[in-house]
Order: C-alpha cells, then structure tokens, then sequence
C-alpha cells in the first residue's frame, strides 16, 4: 500500500503539472506519511505537519486543478515530503 501513497505525492511533483490527481486517494497519502487533515465546512482542507499548516481548497470535482497542485507541490517541498523524501 505504501507504494501507492508514494505514488499519489510523485504526482504532484510530476512535469507537466498533473490534473488527474483524486483528492480523496491524495488525502489518504497525505495521512499515511503524518499529514493531520481536518476537514472545513467551506469546503477546504487543513493540512496539519510538524508546525506548518496550509489549506487546501477542495475542488467540486474529484480532480485538483494546475493551481491547487502548484501551491500543494510548494507547500509540500517546504515541509520537506518529496518524492525523494517518503518511503
């Protein structure tokens, strides 16, 4: 399973920008490498790691767009969950 987590960051990293990423099976990735995720009622995501946080705005589809995955891809890298980083 853990490979399938790995794989769902790698997306978010790939080039060109992806736009076929699940928000829910990223969310499960987020949460299996420590990611704390609470959930808004404005229809957002709190993404909670070590002492940053960043929200995350839930798309009305399934899908993120290229600037949702741009500032994840950002806030990611700060926090220092790459690709290169997870196992």
């Amino acid at each position: 399973m853990s490979h399938r987590h790995k794989a769902k960051i790698e997306k978010v990293f790939e080039h060109p920008i992806s736009t076929n990423i699940d928000v829910k099976k990223l969310i499960s990735a987020l949460e299996h490498y420590g990611v704390e995720v609470e959930l808004t009622k404005k229809h957002k995501a709190k993404l909670f790691y070590k002492e940053s946080e960043f929200v995350l705005p839930l798309p009305h589809g399934d899908h993120l767009t290229k600037d949702e995955v741009v500032m994840l891809r950002h806030w990611l890298e700060e926090v220092g969950l790459t690709p290169d980083t997870v196992e």
